[in-house]
C-alpha cells in the first residue's frame, strides 16, 4: 500500500512550457465527423505509460521529450490546434500551431511499487495527467493535447491527455507509438496518420450547441471503484473453448477442457476455434464479466441490462477507411437483454448475444447510425442512467505496449479521472502479449466486491 505521508502529497509542479511542432502546419480545417461530434461531451482521453526509470538525468529526458514531441507534432498537427465554429455552426479542428502543453512533475516520495501493488488502483494515479474533468468541447480555448510527465522514486510516467473529439482509441496511440519512436531516435516514423474527411462520416448535419457550452452527462462525483483484472492466455483459452463447446462442458467447469488441452496444443484450439467464425475470446470474456456484473447487481429478473461495446468503424465501410485514418471512426453497438436471462441462461448464450451483433454492424449498419445521427443530432450519453448498463471501450488490440522511448517497454498502462462511472470497462493487452488481456473495470464499491467474490469470474483471473 501506499505510505500514508506520500498518499497525501500532490506531484510538485517543477515546469510548464508550450511545445509547438517542427514545421509549420499546411494541413487545411478537419470538419469534425459524425463520429467526433458526439465527443465533445465527453472528458478529454486520459492516458499513459509507466516505466522505469531513464538510465540518464531527469532533466536530459526532459529536454529529449520536448525536442522529440515538437517532431511528433508536424505528423500530428491537429493535435496542435484549436476548435472553430463558423457561422453555420459547423466545428473544425483548426490547425494553427497554437501548440500543446508540457509539464514536468516530481513524485519522487512515490515508487513504482506503490502504484503496481494495490488491489485497487490507488488515487494517486489520477495525479499523472492533466485536465481533470475537461469536456473536449473546451478544446476552442484549451489545448487539444497537454503531455505530463511524473517523476517516481524509480521510474516515470509519461501521462497524455488528448481531445476526445478529435481522436478515439486508434488515433491515441498512434500518436503515443510515433512520440515514442522520435523520441527513440528512429528517423522515420512506421505509421503516419491519415487526414482524409471525404466519407459518410462528414456530414452536412449541425449539432446544436446549448447556452454555456456542454457538460458529461453522467455525475463525476459518485463514489466509484477501480481495479485491473488480468487474464493469462491460458485462462483466455479456456474461457473461449467453454463457450464454444459447451456440449464438453460440466455445470461450467473447464474439466474437460483441460483435458483436451493435454491431447492438443494451445496454437492448435485457438486456430480450430477462430477458422471456424466462433465467438471470440474478447466476446467470451465481455459475457463473462456481463453475467458477473448482472448478479453483483442483483437486479430483478425483468430489468433489462445493456452491454455497450464500441466497434472500430475504419473497416466496417465500403469503401474502408485507411486504418490510420485519424479522428473518431468509432459506434457504440448496444447489446440488450434481461438480467433474467443473462443470468439463467448460460455464458454461451450471452456472448452469441454479443457477437451477432458485432457480426451483424457492417457498412450497411454503421450507414444507418450516421443517419440516425443526421436526424437527430445529439452527444454521447456516456453513463449508467438506469443502474443495469456496462460500457465497455478500448481494445486489446490497440499496441499499449508496442512503444519504447529509448529505456525499455512500459510496465504498465494506466488512465486518470476521465470518463469514469459505474459500469465503464477499459480492455487492454497484456503487457505479456500472446493473446493476454487486462480489464479495467470501474464500479460502484459494493458490485466490485461482488464481482470479487463471484466464483464464476474469478477462476479466470490471473
Amino acid at each position: 500500500m501506499v505510505a500514508a505521508s506520500s498518499a497525501l502529497s500532490a506531484p510538485a509542479l517543477v515546469s510548464k512550457c508550450t511545445v509547438l511542432p517542427e514545421q509549420k502546419s499546411n494541413l487545411g480545417d478537419l470538419k469534425l465527423s459524425v463520429s467526433d461530434l458526439p465527443m465533445l461531451s465527453c472528458h478529454y482521453i486520459q492516458k499513459g505509460c509507466l516505466f522505469t526509470r531513464p538510465p540518464f538525468p531527469i532533466d536530459y529526458l526532459i529536454s529529449l521529450l520536448k525536442k522529440s514531441l515538437s517532431q511528433t507534432l508536424s505528423h500530428f498537427p491537429p493535435l496542435a490546434g484549436r476548435f472553430t465554429t463558423d457561422s453555420d455552426g459547423y466545428i473544425y479542428i483548426t490547425s494553427n500551431d497554437a501548440g500543446v502543453d508540457f509539464i514536468h512533475k516530481n513524485a519522487t516520495v512515490w515508487s513504482v511499487r506503490d502504484i503496481l501493488s494495490p488491489v485497487h488502483v490507488p488515487e494517486n494515479v489520477k495525479s499523472f495527467f492533466a485536465l481533470d474533468r475537461t469536456v473536449s468541447y473546451e478544446g476552442h480555448y484549451r489545448p487539444i493535447l497537454i503531455v505530463q510527465v511524473t517523476e517516481l522514486a524509480d521510474g516515470v510516467f509519461i501521462g497524455c491527455a488528448m481531445n476526445h473529439a478529435v481522436a478515439d482509441g486508434t488515433s491515441f496511440w498512434n500518436f503515443f507509438n510515433t512520440f515514442a519512436e522520435l523520441t527513440k531516435g528512429i528517423k522515420k516514423i512506421s505509421k503516419q496518420p491519415e487526414f482524409s474527411r471525404d466519407s459518410v462520416l462528414v456530414s452536412p448535419a449541425v449539432l446544436m450547441i446549448p447556452d454555456g457550452g456542454l457538460k458529461v452527462t453522467f455525475d463525476e462525483n459518485e463514489p466509484l471503484s477501480e481495479r485491473i483484472f488480468s487474464f493469462s492466455r491460458e485462462s483466455i483459452l479456456k474461457l473461449k473453448a467453454r463457450v464454444n463447446n459447451n456440449k464438453w462442458i460440466d455445470n461450467g467447469h473447464v474439466d474437460a477442457v483441460e483435458l483436451l488441452g493435454k491431447q492438443s496444443n494451445d496454437t492448435y484450439w485457438l486456430k480450430k476455434t477462430e477458422s471456424n467464425g466462433e465467438i471470440s475470446s474478447f466476446q467470451s470474456l465481455s459475457a463473462l464479466l456481463w453475467r458477473a456484473v448482472t448478479r453483483a447487481r442483483k437486479l430483478h429478473v425483468n430489468k433489462m441490462t445493456t452491454f455497450r461495446m464500441a466497434v472500430n468503424c475504419r473497416h466496417r465501410l465500403n469503401p474502408k477507411l485507411d486504418p490510420l485514418y485519424f479522428g473518431n471512426a468509432i459506434q457504440s453497438i448496444p447489446t440488450y437483454a434481461s438480467a433474467g436471462d443473462v443470468l439463467s441462461k448460460d455464458l454461451r448464450w450471452c456472448a452469441e448475444q454479443l457477437n451477432k451483433n458485432v457480426n451483424a454492424h457492417d457498412d450497411k449498419t454503421v450507414r444507418r447510425f450516421v443517419e440516425d445521427w443526421e436526424s437527430n443530432p445529439r452527444v454521447f450519453p456516456l453513463g449508467n442512467f438506469d443502474g443495469a448498463s456496462i460500457t465497455m471501450g478500448s481494445s486489446p488490440r490497440f499496441p499499449m505496449y508496442d512503444n519504447d522511448f529509448g529505456w525499455g517497454r512500459p510496465l504498465a498502462v494506466r488512465s486518470g479521472k476521465a470518463n469514469k462511472f459505474d459500469g465503464k470497462i477499459s480492455a487492454f493487452p497484456g503487457r505479456e502479449g500472446g493473446g493476454t488481456v487486462d480489464l479495467e473495470v470501474i464500479l460502484a464499491p459494493e458490485t466490485m466486491a461482488g464481482i470479487e467474490s463471484d466464483h464464476e469470474f474469478m477462476q479466470y483471473v490471473s
